[in-house]
């Protein structure tokens, strides 16, 4: 996308921004309205007392693209909102217009029966978070953190994840990653409190070029392939941590789920005290590969590029392998291990070596050719601060009692555990982590038995309006937990 005000396909937020200002006419009478960056949305709801934190509630109003290849295999037009008397269905009714209509819902109603905020309620909804924010997000943090300051606010709810885990592990144990679902007869709830690291790194290589008729031993692309084959054989080895989000939760797993298998019960319930335990822990779910992808840090090599035509000699080849960094590491770490991973084949095949700035071979020493490393778009990102979630957290207890209190007023009973976990991508709030350290990626959007991963970011999205009707609940009654607490 190219800047706002000249890549007119950012023009298409001008009727949706129509659209909210005809559908909730309370929420713009009401609170302060500023636009930061022509569509970016920061809505302010004053409190009657300044010197209580804020309550900030966020959401994105892009969505993802719908393949026009795929258009006829949606059951309702993708962008019809058809609603079937069950269903409501819709590219972007998973991600992320659901907790954005729901917030505006929530306070249009909260306004209509009189109900007036302690405590101020500000509401951040950009408009890129699936190109990574660089416009809205990035721009929306800049005013926040100029008019609020930092530290500013109480606490901080996002959109949730929806990935489960494990799908594929012979014990078919499975959770949700962000929102809940049911587990064996139970309940869970799952509020993001970390998000992985994040690093593209460009592998480019550069030989001299000529007449493919006179080929050298190898060119860019065949050197290219094989650092690339290396790459993949040398995986990142995952460790299931103490103290990570995802071993939080596999413990809360141990003790509330029924059905989990009694070995991998008794692994996790001693793997507090015992290293022995814990491996025998990590052994037993390592077996489902998703789950191992969001414990440890992952490698894919997602772009490639060489030459320009079959008679001439690639003068340069490139690659772009994404990582999606473990809570417990950290871009430094990721830099080192890739340019360490290379450094033997970059002698093999002579080729001078700098990698993230840094020369590891010596530019004065001869070589054939050159091997680069890089970051490829300059947005490497170091893993999120962990969001506390101990006893004395109090914006974590007021979450957890805000989750049991929406569950037990929409579906009977008090039977579900929250729990702490992971995003297993980014959001918004990559951004505002100077905003609050109370950060949570939560939308309290129920699935059942089943998950969102089937039909996410692709075709024949939905949600059902019951679970709908239950996230607006979850939203007016956070907002008036948070404006009754004295603890925030």
């Amino acid at each position: 996308m190219g800047p706002i005000g000249t890549d007119h396909r950012w023009d298409a937020f001008g009727p949706f921004h129509d659209y909210i200002l005809s559908s909730f006419p309370n929420v713009h009478a009401t609170l302060a309205l500023t636009k930061v960056n022509t569509y970016g949305l920061i809505y302010e709801w004053k409190g009657s007392d300044d010197s209580l934190k804020p309550l900030l509630l966020a959401a994105h109003q892009d969505v993802v693209p719908v393949n026009p290849d795929t258009v006829d295999e949606w059951t309702h037009p993708p962008f019809s909102g058809h609603f079937d008397g069950e269903l409501l269905w819709g590219r972007g009714t998973s991600d992320d217009k659901n907790g954005l209509i729901g917030i505006l819902s929530t306070v249009e109603t909260l306004i209509e029966n009189g109900f007036k905020p302690t405590r101020s309620v500000v509401l951040a909804f950009g408009f890129d978070e699936e190109t990574s924010g660089l416009f809205g997000a990035a721009k929306l943090a800049d005013y926040l953190l100029e008019n609020f300051g930092e530290n500013a606010f109480a606490m901080l709810v996002d959109e949730g994840g929806k990935l489960p885990w494990p799908l594929e592990h012979p014990c078919k144990v499975e959770c949700i990653l962000g929102d809940y679902m049911i587990e064996h007869g139970k309940a869970f709830a799952t509020p993001g409190i970390a998000e992985k690291g994040y690093l593209d790194v460009r592998v480019e290589v550069e030989s001299p070029g000529g007449h493919s008729s006179v080929p050298p031993p190898h060119t860019t692309i065949g050197i290219l392939s094989a650092l690339l084959v290396h790459f993949e054989a040398n995986p990142y080895t995952p460790r299931l941590g103490r103290g990570t989000p995802i071993y939080q939760k596999s413990l809360c797993l141990a003790a509330h789920a029924p059905g989990l298998p009694l070995d991998l019960r008794r692994a996790l319930q001693n793997a507090v005290k015992s290293d022995k335990a814990l491996r025998a822990a990590e052994k037993l779910l390592f077996q489902d590969r998703m789950f191992k992808s969001l414990v440890g840090t992952t490698q894919a090599i997602d772009l490639i590029q060489g030459g320009v035509k079959t008679n001439a000699l690639p003068e340069s080849a490139w690659a772009v392998v994404n990582h999606r960094i473990a809570t417990d590491s950290s871009l430094d770490e990721v830099k080192e291990h890739d340019t360490n991973l290379l450094k033997d084949l970059a002698s093999e095949f002579n080729l001078s070596y700098t990698a993230f700035g840094e020369d590891i071979t010596g530019q004065d020493k001869p070589a054939y050719g050159k091997l680069r490393l890089s970051d490829a778009w300059g947005a490497g990102l170091t893993p999120a601060p962990i969001t506390p979630t101990d006893k004395d957290a109090a914006p974590y207890q007021l979450l957890a009692g805000t989750i049991r209190a929406t569950y037990n007023a929409h579906r009977g009973g008090d039977d579900v555990v929250v729990s702490p976990g992971i995003m297993s991508g980014n959001t918004d709030t990559r951004y505002y982590w100077k905003l609050t350290p109370h950060i949570f990626r939560y939308n309290h959007h129920y699935t059942g038995n089943s998950t969102l991963f089937q039909d996410i970011h692709t075709v024949n999205e939905f949600i059902a309006v019951d679970a709908y009707i239950e996230m607006i609940k979850f939203f007016t009654i956070l907002i008036l937990n948070a404006d009754e607490s004295t603890s925030l």
